[in-house]
């Protein structure tokens, strides 16, 4: 009888504790759904600026045609990725390309002065700022998601209930993991 008693508490013991870990699994994918959502939505104001930036620039730097289409072709791309990965690869694209507006911009101090391309800037540098904090919050989610996935015997009711690793958001080269800074 009092085996059985122990046994029944062993099993309840170890059910709680796989509800338990499941319960948290459950909520890591959730934070990272929501950590990805926060980094889409900065994004998504980073590319309605873009648009702005470029009319704003085409009326100063007409000879320029080849630089202000590559960045709406990077913005096209970066609106259309669809996966972390996706993601990635077009911001990389998105952020080369703003470089090298900016470094167009540097070569006619009138619109250099406008006080329309300043605002557009500055906010384009806050978003830049809020995506970082973003993907550094997106990055600890998915760490603390992908060590319990990994980690035993939480691994187990994970590969039960196929809970994934998620993919980190980084940039591949280490010079482009710091934020454009543009000085004028």
């Amino acid at each position: 009888m009092m085996t059985i008693v122990i046994i029944i508490a062993l099993i309840a013991v170890f059910l709680i504790y796989a509800v338990s870990i499941y319960n948290r699994l459950v909520k890591l994918k959730n934070l990272v759904q929501e950590a990805w959502s926060s980094i889409d939505v900065m994004l998504k104001k980073r590319h309605d600026l873009i648009p702005n930036l470029v009319e704003t620039v085409k009326g100063y730097a007409i000879h320029e045609r080849e630089t202000l289409d590559s960045v709406i072709r990077a913005r096209t791309q970066a609106v259309g990725a669809d996966s972390v990965q996706a993601k990635e690869a077009a911001e990389k694209n998105l952020n080369q390309a703003m470089m090298n507006l900016f470094a167009v911009a540097e070569q006619y101090p009138d619109l250099k002065a406008n006080t329309n391309f300043q605002q557009l800037q500055s906010e384009i540098t806050s978003i830049e700022n809020d995506v970082e904090k973003s993907r550094r919050y997106y990055n600890g989610t998915v760490r603390e998601n992908n060590t319990l996935v990994e980690s035993f015997p939480s691994n187990i009711i994970a590969n039960m209930y196929k809970f994934e690793k998620s993919p980190f958001f980084e940039l591949e080269n280490i010079a482009e993991r710091q934020v454009p800074t543009v000085k004028f």
